[in-house]
């Protein structure tokens, strides 16, 4: 019965009108179709029926009875005057329990061979809204990751959005790796933007591995894919948590990168005939990076809440390039990953001094950020002299400050170095942090 009711529903839904346009002309990526004045609107899926099968598009730009269409897949085939078909409503995805363990790509299809999946009954919105700012519920407490550097200097909580910032090679996708197996959360939605395709099944087999796929859903979207896939998948990826947080549950929402979405935005924003701004970036993209942040975080009354962690691929190892400067603006907090201290061998590389958790000070006991204040305060003092103290340019006595910090940075470089096989646990980790920190002078 309730199948029935399911399919009721689902036919009540189709429009019976059908919408027909031709295809007038394709330049690069960019398809235009003509015929659907007035029936076309931005975000309509198209199917353009080409040599080589049909091709789905999406509207993303309108001029007069021109339709700008994007393609989701290889536009190969395409012929001037083919026949386009306008689908009618809004892009909806309808997620359900039967997702869990799945991989699917940036239009909520399977790719992992596994059969179809299941469908839910409620409609998710692909582009939906996050919750009214005034019925929010307020960020939960403390969430374990696993990773002492975080849990100490820079925790993470519940409904929070974090931002990890790093250049190419620093280990970003490894700490990624670590706070998806062990960040405590109820289900994990993973969306990985953009990424190289030969690291998508070492990253579900070797990182995540069965019981973390278990809980997790991973939607992939590769660098090889057109940029209206790429983009799609990270909506794709807001939606499917949308609908767990909805229930009820703890979401921990995973997104590898935002870089690459923008960078997706950008092609597009160009192929539209935007003008270019900072660094090449259009307007939208700096518009449309709030609106896909701004849904992850608490829900409202009787939701959930989804925690974000967002990685961020910054440009040349330049912190203040234009995206990485956009997000760390929106987000709650901002990892950064050094190179300087990946040379070292220390991982993961993070720069203590230079990340920020908006949640602190309140998130820790007044023991625990009594301890990491002077854990961070000696820090700071060591990096200062740092070079002075390699190149034999500082005398021992001359300061006791940094006679101490001499000898207790190294043991904290020690206590924060990690393997993806080494959890941390947060009070033993402040208890071990205390006690070096009690170190007699």
């Amino acid at each position: 019965m309730q199948t029935l009711t399911s399919a009721a529903r689902a036919i009540g839904a189709i429009s019976p009108d059908r919408h027909f346009g031709k295809v007038a002309a394709v330049r690069g990526a960019l398809i235009e179709v003509e015929g659907l004045l007035g029936s076309a609107r931005i975000g309509s899926q198209v199917t353009i029926e080409a040599a080589d099968g049909p091709v789905e598009a999406e509207v993303t730009g309108l001029d007069r009875d021109v339709a700008h269409c994007l393609p989701f897949s290889d536009p190969r085939g395409v012929a001037s005057g083919a026949l386009a078909h306008l689908a009618m409503g809004q892009s909806v995805l309808r997620p359900s329990r039967g997702w869990l363990g799945r991989v699917v790509d940036g239009l909520g299809r399977p790719i992992d061979g596994k059969g179809p999946l299941s469908i839910g009954q409620e409609a998710c919105p692909i582009k939906g809204e996050p919750p009214a700012a005034v019925t929010r519920s307020r960020v939960g407490p403390r969430v374990e990751t696993g990773v002492r550097a975080l849990d100490i200097f820079a925790p993470l909580c519940k409904g929070q959005r974090l931002g990890l910032f790093a250049g190419s090679g620093v280990g970003k996708s490894t700490l990624m790796s670590m706070l998806t197996r062990w960040t405590d959360c109820d289900v994990a939605v993973i969306g990985l933007i953009g990424e190289r395709g030969r690291e998508v099944q070492e990253f579900i087999e070797d990182n995540l591995g069965p019981e973390g796929l278990a809980r997790s859903v991973v939607v992939v979207a590769t660098s090889d894919s057109p940029a209206l896939m790429r983009r799609q998948a990270a909506w794709t990826t807001m939606a499917i948590s949308e609908h767990f947080r909805d229930e009820g549950k703890h979401v921990l929402c995973m997104m590898d990168s935002v870089t690459r979405f923008a960078m997706a935005q950008r092609e597009i924003g160009l192929a539209n005939g935007e003008p270019p701004a900072t660094k090449g970036y259009t307007p939208t993209v700096f518009a449309e990076l709030p609106r896909l942040l701004e849904r992850a975080g608490p829900g409202g009354p009787g939701q959930g809440s989804i925690t974000g962690i967002f990685s961020v691929l910054v440009d040349g190892d330049d912190h203040d390039e234009p995206i990485a400067d956009a997000v760390r603006g929106i987000l709650d907090g901002h990892i950064v990953l050094s190179r300087k201290i990946g040379e070292r061998g220390r991982f993961p590389a993070i720069d203590l001094l230079k990340s920020v958790s908006r949640m602190l000070p309140e998130c820790h006991s007044e023991e625990e950020n009594a301890v990491r204040l002077a854990a961070s305060a000696l820090l700071s003092t060591y990096t200062d002299m740092e070079e002075l103290v390699r190149l034999g340019a500082y005398k021992d006595g001359s300061d006791p400050a940094v006679d101490r910090a001499v000898r207790i940075a190294p043991a904290i470089e020690e206590l924060l170095k990690q393997t993806k096989r080494d959890r941390g646990e947060t009070k033993s980790d402040f208890a071990q942090l205390a006690a070096l920190m009690e170190t007699p002078e």
